[in-house]
């Protein structure tokens, strides 16, 4: 084998690389499109559920709510979002070790952008 088809050899198994990473990234990509988060509090009293870019997508409240001062809803109705939120940000973790790897460069970018993003709750409280 001379220099040339080594080189030609070296280019083509980078270019399926690249190739190969990018098929991961799209799939990477389509699959957080599709994630949510939920979470409840209050022994099941609210519940909420995020979609993919941590917007509320759902809010359920039952009937014991109502023992409850504005206030106090209001605060407890964002804890059960954050938690719902960080549920998404462990998920998202998931799909991306589970296509890109999370020690690759595009997995670690996202993974911190979700973490960034939706601290575990009792991190953000440290904010």
């Amino acid at each position: 084998m001379n220099d040339l088809d080594a080189a030609e050899e070296w280019l083509d198994s980078w270019v399926s690389q690249v190739d190969a990473q990018a098929e991961r990234s799209i799939e990477l990509s389509r699959r957080v499109a599709a994630l949510t988060g939920s979470a409840e509090g209050l022994a099941g009293a609210i519940r909420v559920t995020v979609g993919p870019a941590g917007q509320v997508e759902a809010l359920d409240l039952d009937d014991r709510v109502h023992d409850l001062s504005g206030p106090l809803l209001g605060r407890e109705i964002l804890a059960v979002m954050r938690r719902a939120q960080a549920v998404l940000a462990a998920r998202v973790a998931e799909q991306v070790q589970a296509t890109v790897g999370a020690d690759s460069e595009a997995g670690r970018a996202v993974i911190g952008s979700f973490e960034a993003r939706f601290p575990e709750p009792d991190r953000q409280d440290e904010r």
